[in-house]
């Protein structure tokens, strides 16, 4: 008769917010905290228009122009982020990724994270839990990977 292993018991991917790593409390206000900033920056968004240029964006916020461009002659590493987020949030996806992959796929991350915390307080489920859970070297690492990727394409496209 074959002898059977025991499998390892898999932590579920959603756990009640008592069982969480952190106090119940410091649980709910990061998820609110994520979730608010996440829906203010969507209705921020939301009242803007993609500026055409692919770059630009910031400025109906009245932000300054990005210093970048006049004194390099080339893209800054971030150029195109909002544009390519108000185009997300505006439900352009295609035009999102073409604008600035980097700030679309933040975007895409950002509003993903908010609506996890949303739904993470809807339901008492412990937001800290997950976020402790993933690989946030590698994620970070993935994300310097596909900015200064981003920027060479960014570099390409400048006109």
């Amino acid at each position: 008769m074959a002898e059977r292993r025991a499998t390892p018991a898999r932590t579920p991917l959603w756990i009640p917010v008592e069982q969480g790593p952190v106090a119940v409390w410091v649980d709910r206000v990061v998820a609110v905290l994520v979730a608010g900033f996440a829906a203010l920056w969507v209705v921020t968004l939301l009242r803007l228009d993609p500026d055409g240029r692919g770059h630009g964006t910031h400025e109906q916020l009245g932000w300054a122009p990005c210093g970048w461009p006049p004194a390099y002659g080339m893209p800054c590493p971030t150029c195109g982020c909002t544009t390519a987020a108000c185009h997300l949030i505006h439900g352009h996806f295609v035009q999102a990724f073409v604008v600035q992959p980097f700030g679309a796929m933040i975007a895409l991350f950002g509003t993903a994270l908010g609506v996890h915390a949303l739904l993470c307080l809807l339901r008492g489920r412990s937001f800290v839990d997950v976020i402790v859970r993933l690989p946030f070297w590698r994620i970070v690492f993935g994300a310097m990977v596909l900015m200064l990727l981003a920027w060479w394409y960014k570099c390409a496209v400048w006109t």
